[in-house]
C-alpha cells in the first residue's frame, strides 16, 4: 500500500524499532495527527490469549476520565418505568419490541450502543445476527444489561468504552481525539490499561501483553513499553 508524503514524513521522526513510553508515545501521535479532521487516537494490543477458549476471553468496559471525544448515540430497550427512566436519563432512543422490524428489516442502526434491561434481552436476541457481528450485541460484562439504566446512560455518555479480543486475539479501542492534550490522552490510556491488566485470564500462561501500540487515524503506529504492565 502507498503512503503519502506526509505519512512517510511521520515514520521518519522517530524510531520505529523503539518501545516508548506512554507519555512518549502519545506525544508523537499527537504530533503526527496532521489530517484535517480531528482524528480518533486508537489503542491496538496483542495479547498471548486464546480466544477460542472460553477461560481466555477478554471483555469488559472502563470509563475513561476525559472521554472519547465523540457524541454517543444510545439505544435502550426498556419498557414501563424502565423506558420512562431511560428517556429522563438521556437515552437517544428508548423502545421494546417495535424496533425490531426497523433494524432487521429497514436496516435502522443510527445508534453507537445499545442497552437493554434484563427482562428484554428475549428481544434482543432477535437481533444477535445484526447487531452481533457489529460489536452491538448488550452483554453483562460490558455494563449494558442492567436493570440501572440511569448509570449505564451516564457512564457511556461520559466516556464508557468496551473492550473485547477480536478473532487475531488483539484489543482495538479508542482513549480520545487529537485535539485533546499529551495529559488527557495519557489518563485514558492509563485508565485502559489499568482496566486489561486487570482482566488478564488466571489460566494464561505465558506473556499476557505481546505488544502495545498507539496510532491515530491516518498516523503510524507507536510502540509502547509493555513492562510496566506486567506484560
Amino acid at each position: 500500500m502507498k503512503r503519502g508524503k506526509k505519512y512517510q514524513d511521520a515514520v521518519k521522526s522517530y524510531d520505529k524499532s523503539k518501545q516508548y513510553d506512554a507519555a512518549e508515545a502519545v506525544a508523537i501521535v499527537k504530533k503526527n495527527a496532521t489530517a484535517k479532521f480531528d482524528e480518533t487516537v486508537e489503542v491496538h494490543i496483542r495479547t498471548g490469549c486464546d480466544g477460542r477458549h472460553a477461560d481466555q476471553q477478554i471483555r469488559g468496559a472502563v470509563v475513561l476520565p476525559h472521554g472519547t471525544g465523540k457524541t454517543v448515540r444510545v439505544l435502550v430497550f426498556a419498557k414501563g418505568a424502565k423506558a420512562d427512566e431511560a428517556t429522563a436519563a438521556g437515552a437517544d432512543y428508548v423502545g421494546g419490541e417495535e424496533l425490531i422490524p426497523k433494524i432487521q428489516n429497514e436496516g435502522w442502526l443510527d445508534f453507537d450502543v445499545v442497552v437493554a434491561t434484563p427482562d428484554m434481552m428475549s428481544v434482543v436476541g432477535r437481533l444477535g445476527r445484526v447487531l452481533g457481528p457489529k460489536g452491538l450485541m448488550p452483554n453483562p460484562k460490558a455494563g449494558t444489561v442492567t436493570m440501572d439504566v440511569t448509570k449505564a446512560i451516564n457512564d457511556i455518555k461520559a466516556g464508557k468504552i468496551e473492550y473485547r479480543l477480536d478473532k487475531a486475539n488483539i484489543i482495538h479501542v479508542p482513549v480520545g481525539k487529537a485535539s485533546f492534550s499529551e495529559a488527557d490522552l495519557a489518563d485514558n490510556f492509563q485508565a485502559l490499561m489499568d482496566a486489561i491488566v486487570k482482566a488478564r485470564p488466571s489460566t494464561l500462561k505465558g506473556t499476557y501483553l505481546k505488544n502495545i501500540t498507539i496510532t491515530s487515524t491516518m498516523g503510524p503506529g507507536v510502540r509502547v513499553n509493555s513492562v510496566p504492565y506486567g506484560m
